[in-house]
């Protein structure tokens, strides 16, 4: 909960100084504001989804769930199904306070909306790709703190990796490179797919978010990562059940 308000205050602060001045536009854009609230999201997924799976495997209860007509497809689309909704209202909650903001601002109303449209498709893909590799990192552990610190460590520091090799592509001159660096990071792949197709203002250095050739390699690589994360989660568990 402390972390739903931290997500949604930043949101509550830009609405009231739009309101205020009588802004044309929101300062921050629907499909941005995850990107730019990612250390938030990441921090949450760290801590819930250990606290999701990691207990269940350290006090052996995943047996006694399987010695009841429960299936193995049961048990993980229920906490994949949970963490993943979980993680979409704590990033769509800040996009309804800022698109009620903006029209209670009088920005024009179907700019907003299809603004805001935009940026729930950007989240629910996120929460998607976040919750299934939050997921598999946590199963694999039944001690919750290297679960916490392993998500943490591949949200986190990949991010920060891909950044500092953007920016370097970048300084060198080497723009072409800087859409294919971002494949390596879940949060820049998110940034790559909205801004080849929902019209985002990319953060990558000078702009030089990916083309629609390079998005559809970004759209597939994030697919195939939510897909595989559930069927990891399929074979994991069919293992510990036994």
């Amino acid at each position: 909960m402390l972390l739903f308000v931290v997500m949604c205050v930043p949101a509550a602060i830009m609405v009231a100084v739009a309101v205020a001045t009588k802004a044309n536009d929101l300062p921050v854009d629907y499909t941005r504001y995850a990107i730019i609230m990612q250390a938030v999201i990441s921090l949450y997924v760290a801590s819930q989804a250990p606290q999701s799976v990691s207990r269940d495997l350290r006090f052996k209860t995943v047996p006694l769930y399987f010695s009841r007509p429960i299936e193995t497809a049961d048990y993980v689309r229920a906490k994949y199904a949970s963490l993943a909704s979980a993680l979409f209202i704590l990033t769509a909650a800040p996009l309804l306070v800022l698109y009620v903001g903006a029209l209670l601002a009088k920005l024009d109303f179907a700019d907003q909306t299809k603004g805001f449209a935009q940026g729930l498709v950007s989240v629910a893909l996120l929460s998607l790709l976040f919750a299934g590799i939050g997921l598999v990192i946590a199963s694999v552990t039944p001690r919750r703190g290297f679960g916490i610190a392993a998500v943490i460590a591949v949200l986190t520091i990949t991010y920060g990796a891909v950044s500092t090799l953007q920016a370097i592509a970048d300084v060198q001159d080497s723009s072409g490179a800087i859409a294919w660096i971002g494949l390596f990071s879940p949060i820049t792949l998110i940034d790559g797919v909205q801004s080849a197709f929902l019209g985002a203002t990319t953060a990558f250095p000078g702009g030089a978010g990916p083309g629609t050739g390079e998005g559809l390699v970004y759209v597939l690589l994030t697919l195939g990562l939510i897909a595989g994360s559930y069927g990891l989660l399929m074979r994991r568990y069919k293992k510990v059940g036994l």
